[in-house]
């Protein structure tokens, strides 16, 4: 196997541990926000996206890596996860907060924990 396909399968291979120091730490607001995030009843992030950790990823929207790179500012991928069709009117992601399918500290909670991501 050449060396970029080696390179290749480590970092998928190391790709679920990645984010686990934050959590690891004991931040229980990080822990909690994974829970939603995970949660089929509240977050259901996996049934649209990759995310390190999770099985049977989504492949519909896109995956949640780099997030602190693609979101420098935290308060826009806050308000993606509130509502996305404020950004993009066609958008199939559900409005989290503007239909109160989670409530302001789980979107707190959330998106803190894929801040990390």
């Amino acid at each position: 196997m050449k060396r970029s396909g080696l390179c290749a399968v480590a970092g998928l291979l190391l790709l679920p541990s990645i984010g686990l120091a934050d959590l690891q730490g004991g931040d229980p607001n990080l822990a909690k926000g994974k829970a939603i995030a995970f949660d089929m009843n509240k977050g259901n992030c996996l049934a649209c996206h990759m995310m390190a950790g999770g099985d049977d990823p989504g492949n519909f929207g896109p995956p949640l890596i780099q997030m602190k790179d693609r979101y420098p500012d935290k308060t826009v991928l806050r308000k993606q996860i509130w509502d996305a069709t404020e950004k993009n009117p066609s958008s199939v992601m559900p409005p989290f907060g503007k239909h109160g399918i989670m409530s302001e500290s789980e979107i707190d909670q959330v998106v803190d924990y894929v801040y990390t991501l």
